[in-house]
């Protein structure tokens, strides 16, 4: 199975490396660099330049020429470089890699086993989050973050258009052995890593605690736990409008090193690297910037009963907690039958269609702002 980081490139591009300096060849949509390769041929270089730049596919098979064995796939299997993108993508059409601009169907790529393959991540199915990527490598070809290094000070001086950002950010790497890439390599690193126990330790007693406050102004248990539910069913909208309009502002981005920093801190590593387990739970001081404004708007609409207002943000606070939970346990645990769909339509946000598929706790709203994702992959 190919590396996700693996770019897609255009018929044109692909026909430029046409030289012994350079020698690209396809078969289906994939793409190889046989340069090295040259020399080595049986018939000699000058055969496989006839087809440098070309699809390979028949002279392969041609038995008046020379039907080729399984070694030959073998050459290729270890030359893959990319994948050939679709004319419609190159003409601007939807990243997600299932309609066009004018809403027509457009066909995906399939991998060997038939799975749809993302014409920009290159991926096909859940396991690709955590395949191990060769940092070295991944660097040399991309030009983009170098994982052996602090990524902070690479985003902030790397002078990336936002194009190159979007497009690299959203081709999942996976750093060995599971571990975290430095982000600042310095004394702060420890404050960039969150342990998913710490949401229920830190935010549970408070919640708790402002609750039972909270119950002193209720003369029916039941009134207050209705708005409590209250508060639970309001953070399920949040939670799609945060992560929609917040974490995924990607295209409304500005194009400054400002902005495009802000968005890695913010989502654009876990989408980077979406199977570091410490930097998938929102940190508690990167949580109580984003709480406290909403704080203030519960007071404010029910600004007539402070318990009131209070029983709902803590509502909310408590969705908030069942939200980080489920999203860690979706990316690193085997769930229950009832959850298992739930972590298919997930992780594919990651690596079919990350401009869909907002919901986490549930595709709810996604069914009603018209962003589900295209449930065309199976995960492992």
């Amino acid at each position: 199975m190919p590396s996700a980081t693996l770019p897609t490139l255009s018929r044109s591009e692909i026909a430029s490396h046409n030289t012994a300096k350079s020698c690209y060849v396809t078969l289906g949509n994939n793409v190889y660099d046989i340069t090295d390769f040259l020399d080595s041929h049986p018939g000699g270089a000058d055969l496989v330049l006839e087809y440098a730049g070309k699809d390979i596919a028949d002279i392969l098979k041609d038995e008046a020429s020379h039907t080729h064995s399984d070694t030959a796939y073998e050459v290729l299997d270890d030359s893959l470089v990319g994948f050939i993108a679709s004319d419609k993508s190159a003409n601007g059409s939807a990243a997600n890699g299932s309609a066009n601009a004018n809403g027509e169907s457009e066909e995906l790529r399939l991998d060997s086993k038939g799975r749809p393959i993302h014409p920009k991540t290159g991926m096909s199915c859940e396991e690709d989050l955590s395949r191990e990527t060769d940092l070295d490598t991944d660097y040399k070809t991309h030009k983009f973050l170098d994982l052996n290094r602090p990524l902070f000070a690479q985003m902030w001086f790397g002078g990336f258009s936002k194009e190159f950002y979007l497009d690299q950010v959203h081709r999942p790497r996976h750093y060995k052995g599971g571990a975290s890439a430095p982000l600042f390599g310095n004394i702060l690193e420890p404050l960039t890593k969150t342990a998913w126990w710490m949401i229920p330790t830190i935010w549970g007693p408070p919640v708790t605690y402002a609750l039972y406050l909270a119950s002193a102004g209720f003369n029916n248990p039941l009134a207050q736990v209705a708005y409590y539910v209250t508060g639970l069913c309001i953070w399920t909208l949040l939670e799609y409008i945060l992560h929609r309009f917040l974490f995924h502002l990607d295209y409304y981005l500005p194009d400054n090193r400002v902005g495009i920093t802000a968005h890695f801190l913010l989502h654009g590593i876990h989408h980077y690297l979406p199977m570091d387990k410490y930097r998938l739970v929102m940190p508690p001081t990167l949580f109580v910037v984003l709480a406290t404004p909403f704080w203030k708007l519960a007071h404010a609409i029910f600004y007539w009963d402070w318990n009131i207002a209070t029983t709902v943000f803590c509502g909310g606070i408590t969705g908030y907690i069942l939200y980080d939970l489920t999203h860690y346990f979706l990316h690193h645990q085997n769930l229950p039958l009832w959850y298992k769909q739930l972590k298919k339509y997930h992780l594919a946000h990651h690596f079919l269609d990350y401009e869909n598929g907002f919901g986490v706790t549930s595709s709810f709203w996604d069914g009603v702002f018209g962003t589900p994702l295209p449930m065309l992959v199976k995960a492992n």
